[in-house]
């Protein structure tokens, strides 16, 4: 009888040494944030197929400065091209890869957006508007769950490093932590365009 209490509470303390060594909260917290993060490439995606119309649009109202509309063309190519999974997010090589690609969509975007200011055939064209807005309520989705994903990741982060999780972290799970979604240094900001080009506005 002694014997099977004794090993009664052995396995009772047993378990209660595992679950703080984080053998559950490890994994809970990496598949959180690997949730997240196809919040975030669903959010990439809905700007992503957006791009063909706005340029479309573009190109009819007859802008000349193609070299923006190319750029945008090519950087939503680049960006489209790069296929990163939740097994990348631990790998720092490919995640930049991926993230710079983005952050050079994002640029190319504004680029386009200031063309605007200098067609006014494009500030009349109610699906320009229409399609800027969807850009633009595109880009806000993105910040929110890129942020919402770097919270998540850096919680995991936090969990594989911290005593005594880390213990799991290492001996069981083998983790390696989660790179961060960054924006490019002044991706906020629209560039500035010069228009040597511009013909027949008015």
């Amino acid at each position: 009888m002694f014997k099977r209490i004794a090993m009664l509470v052995t396995l009772v303390f047993g378990s209660l040494a595992l679950a703080s060594c984080g053998i559950n909260s490890v994994p809970t917290k990496e598949e959180a944030a690997k949730a997240q993060w196809a919040n975030v490439e669903a959010a990439l995606q809905r700007r992503s197929d957006v791009i063909p119309n706005l340029v479309a649009v573009v190109e009819a109202a007859a802008v000349s400065e193609e070299n923006i509309l190319t750029g945008v063309i090519e950087a939503r190519s680049r960006a489209t091209s790069i296929n990163i999974t939740t097994d990348d997010l631990s790998n720092p090589e490919e995640f930049q890869r991926f993230n710079q690609a983005q952050n050079q969509l994002t640029q190319a975007l504004g680029q386009l957006r200031t063309i605007v200011e200098a067609y006014p055939q494009l500030q009349s064209n109610a699906r320009f508007a229409d399609l800027m807005v969807e850009i633009e309520q595109a880009n806000n989705m993105i910040n929110t769950e890129i942020t919402r994903y770097n919270d998540a990741a850096r919680d995991y982060n936090t969990e594989i490093r911290t005593f005594p999780s880390s213990i799991g972290a290492n001996v069981i799970h083998g983790s390696e932590p989660l790179e961060y979604f960054q924006a490019a240094e002044g991706a906020e900001e629209n560039p500035e365009v010069e228009f040597n080009n511009i013909t027949g506005n008015g």
